[in-house]
């Protein structure tokens, strides 16, 4: 299949290296000819859960030209997504199939707003732990299962071709017809560590273990949890603790990619995460003030390392 991956961060890199080491076509639609000359030049190499290979991919930005693609995966961070639809809408062909992963809440509706509707898939990554350690270089310790499911309309057989493709590919993967459902579910595990990790600077483990940070993640999960069931979302998960503990059992040592762009002092996706939460909470005549406070505390840290404030 010819494959279009839209960013190269820690997970876009993942998603190109080991589609490519299936024997699929893959290129990367990046935001510089700088990191487009270094792709071209070294590959792109994915170290860790999976293995370790170095994958010869071809890498582009929105000033090239380039069509037939049957399938772009969008993989830029949620505060990228508007700009990354607006430019890959030109590689959008006729047959195009199109799939967008993302944390939080939101960022399909944004693409859908601006591709359409109709060939739209969302994706949910569970956890990867991953993290780059250079341009063309990432890591994961960790590769749970990625759930895809069409947005609108997309037949679900077409959904099982595109969930077929990463299982061939090394992944765990599987097919929903309810994503929604599984956009929450994951988002309940973002909202109990995301936010405390990039406000402590700790490891997911480690804040998993500490006696005063460990009780706040546990509620910020638990009103994510009763804010998912006031919205009339009928949720698999009946236990959120038990959940988020889970998912943070499977990659102790991960650091959240909130974490690694509030130390970057890049804009972080914490209004997607738990504020999406608050969001929701508003929408439906509630309050969620774990989530509140946690999303504030990132947002002025946010401000600070830039100086803002």
């Amino acid at each position: 299949m010819n494959i279009l991956v839209v960013g190269c961060g820690a997970m876009g890199a993942i998603f190109a290296g080991l589609l490519s080491k299936s024997g699929n076509t893959v290129t990367v639609l990046v935001r510089s000819q700088e990191t487009a000359g270094l792709i071209n030049n070294n590959g792109i190499r994915v170290e860790g859960y999976s293995g370790d290979t170095l994958q010869k991919i071809k890498a582009i930005t929105k000033e090239d030209s380039c069509s037939d693609f049957d399938l772009i995966i969008l993989a830029v961070k949620a505060t990228q997504i508007e700009t990354a639809a607006m430019d890959v809408k030109k590689f959008v062909g006729n047959k195009s199939l199109i799939l967008t992963i993302q944390n939080g809440l939101g960022s399909s509706d944004i693409v859908a707003s601006i591709l359409g509707d109709e060939r739209l898939m969302v994706g949910i990554a569970g956890g990867f732990g991953a993290e780059l350690k250079g341009p063309c270089h990432t890591f994961h310790n960790n590769m749970q299962i990625v759930r895809i499911g069409a947005y609108s309309t997309l037949a679900y057989a077409e959904v099982n071709k595109i969930t077929s493709l990463w299982l061939d590919a090394g992944f765990k993967a599987e097919s929903s017809r309810n994503i929604e459902v599984m956009l929450w579910e994951k988002l309940f595990c973002n909202v109990a560590y995301s936010a405390l990790c990039a406000i402590s600077g700790m490891r997911t483990g480690q804040v998993m273990n500490d006696p005063d940070i460990e009780p706040i993640s546990r509620a910020a999960a638990q009103e994510a949890w009763e804010v998912a069931k006031a919205s009339g979302l009928k949720l698999a998960v009946t236990d959120p603790i038990a959940h988020v503990e889970a998912f943070g059992l499977g990659m102790p040592g991960s650091r959240p990619s909130l974490l690694q762009d509030v130390e970057a002092g890049r804009q972080s996706e914490i209004d997607f995460i738990n504020g999406a939460i608050v969001k929701e909470a508003k929408r439906i005549g509630m309050e969620a003030p774990v989530n509140t406070f946690l999303t504030s505390l990132v947002r002025a840290k946010e401000r600070k390392n830039r100086g803002i404030c």
